[in-house]
């Protein structure tokens, strides 16, 4: 590797880098926000107790086929497949001129969708069933039990899951380059096939990558001890100060 072409490469395509990396996080970003949105609707719907019998046990039933057909197709399917069908297939099969930035927005979230309703499933399922008790016992219905009482909890114990999703989608948008998206590995690839110094180039990407995911987890955790709280706190009672941990 020439440490003279990369820093050529970079003093010469920065502006190139520089949009191709603003587009990876941009998409990476938007995704996961939507994914994130349709697997808490997803989670929660999966999680309703069904009825033994009548219309309600049905329709039920029937949304859980639904969803599972989904989780597992886009679970079980490479993204760049999905991002092939729904972009050339949907104007293939329905005369639809997509924009590529719409079609990559549609393709990262509904495939961050699928894994995210499996994680919030499983954060609803991790809540202890003591308080869907003492919740209906007071009154609540369904929806304000996981609303008033499970969500808060269920939020916070997905947010390490949901961020490792964001950070994985910064990565995976690398696919997006089938369709045509002009996001940091398209840019890289044009900028090697111009100069023809392939090493040189991806290093670049790579590093650009790297700082990038490092800098998205560590804002991350940053967030994740804030909500956490501090590991002591001084309780006040009867004029007595109790050093109590949280552990």
């Amino acid at each position: 590797m020439s440490l003279e072409w990369v820093i050529k490469i970079i003093s010469e395509n920065w502006p190139m880098f520089l949009r191709g990396a603003g587009l990876t996080l941009l998409i990476a970003l938007t995704g996961t926000i939507i994914g994130a949105v349709i697997g808490l609707f997803a989670g929660v719907i999966r999680t309703i107790p069904v009825p033994e019998r009548g219309a309600k046990k049905a329709f039920l039933k029937l949304i859980n086929v639904i969803l599972s057909i989904y989780i597992e197709f886009f679970r079980g399917t490479p993204m760049i497949v999905q991002a092939m069908v729904i972009y050339y297939g949907s104007a293939l099969a329905f005369g639809l001129d997509m924009n590529v930035f719409v079609a990559a927005i549609i393709v990262v979230s509904i495939n961050t969708g699928a894994y995210m309703a499996e994680i919030v499933r499983g954060g609803i399922v991790s809540i202890d069933k003591g308080q869907f008790e003492a919740a209906h016992a007071i009154g609540m219905n369904h929806v304000q039990t996981m609303w008033n009482v499970v969500l808060p909890q269920v939020i916070r114990n997905i947010l390490p899951a949901t961020g490792n999703q964001f950070v994985i989608n910064i990565k995976d948008t690398s696919v997006l380059n089938v369709i045509s998206v002009t996001e940091l590995y398209f840019v890289t690839k044009s900028i090697s096939g111009n100069n023809f110094r392939y090493f040189e180039s991806f290093f670049v990407a790579c590093m650009i990558y790297f700082v990038m995911t490092f800098i998205v987890t560590r804002i991350l955790l940053y967030l994740e001890k804030k909500l956490d709280g501090s590991d002591n706190y001084t309780m006040i009672g009867n004029d007595t100060h109790l050093e109590v941990n949280q552990k």
